[in-house]
């Protein structure tokens, strides 16, 4: 999945960053409001990091903006910030925000937070997806098979979550691109084919992940 960190404060940033990608996310940052609108309008994220004290602008001004966009709608908004006052928390969820965490916070309460609203639109309703023979712990960073743990690099996870939230969906490679890959890859690499191929190998089950010509790839329900 991927996420944007909209926040000023670098030192931050950086942990965010280390911590996010440990638990398996793509992660791109924006330090400002007009850098932070400029990658919404290009990207597609799943989830929002969204400080409220912004350079050039307000951070409860560019929820209502992705809010009213259209295309945010299903953009996951947290808001992080060090404002803890009741009117800040109400205005925050009512200008679109899907939650609202007051800093300082434990980076844990943050990951667990961050996983709650990935999941909402996903099948089942805990950090643990189950599709046939294979179970992901999202709270662990943890793959099975059949009960065996399978040894997957941050990339691989990252793909194998996004099709096991959409079990028996065709889905291209420029959605995992954009989903599983930060700002930094370029696309016109080879990079979701070799990491596909990768899984299918280390899954060890043949056909698990079907490719669907000139469309992407397809997680079987059933093998």
């Amino acid at each position: 999945m991927r996420l944007l960190v909209v926040e000023d404060e670098e030192d931050l940033v950086d942990a965010l960053r280390v911590g996010l990608v440990r638990a398996g996310y793509a992660v791109d940052v924006a330090y400002d409001v007009a850098d932070a609108e400029e990658k919404l309008h290009v990207n597609e994220y799943d989830l929002v990091l969204l400080d409220l004290n912004l350079p050039s602008g307000d951070g409860f001004e560019l929820c209502r903006a992705v809010r009213q966009g259209g295309g945010g709608q299903s953009t996951r908004i947290i808001m992080v910030t060090a404002r803890d006052r009741l009117e800040d928390r109400v205005r925050g969820l009512d200008e679109g925000a899907d939650d609202y965490l007051v800093k300082p916070f434990a980076f844990p309460e943050l990951l667990a937070r961050v996983r709650a609203l990935l999941r909402r639109d996903a099948a089942g309703g805990t950090a643990v997806l189950e599709v046939g023979e294979l179970r992901l712990d999202t709270a662990r960073v943890e793959a099975f098979r059949s009960g065996h743990q399978l040894s997957l690099t941050p990339k691989e996870f990252g793909v194998l979550h996004y099709l096991m939230t959409r079990p028996g969906h065709v889905v291209s490679s420029e959605e995992l691109l954009e989903h599983v890959w930060d700002e930094h890859t370029d696309p016109f690499t080879n990079t979701v084919r070799v990491t596909v191929g990768n899984l299918r190998r280390k899954l060890g089950t043949e056909g698990m992940i079907e490719t669907v010509i000139s469309r992407g790839y397809r997680l079987k329900e059933r093998v």
